[in-house]
């Protein structure tokens, strides 16, 4: 999986707040970039625990990919 995909996986599913599950889905769709979020001082703690995860390997490929699964929307 790549690095947006995990990190769009993290905040969907360690937030409770719709907003951010929202902007997960987003960035995992193309619409909201990384850097966009990194600019927003309310999502940088989030990004860089989200991150760290990452780098840890303490996210669930299988999961990630059943989020991806999910909520990417396929254009044709």
């Amino acid at each position: 999986m790549d690095k947006v995909t995990c990190i769009a996986f993290f905040l969907y599913h360690t937030s409770k707040s719709q907003d951010i599950r929202d902007l997960a889905i987003q960035l995992l769709n193309g619409d909201v970039s990384i850097r966009d979020l990194k600019r927003n001082n309310n999502f940088q703690a989030v990004l860089l625990l989200a991150e760290s995860s990452i780098r840890k390997n303490k996210i669930d490929k299988n999961q990630v990919h059943k989020f991806a699964e999910e909520f990417m929307l396929l254009e044709v």
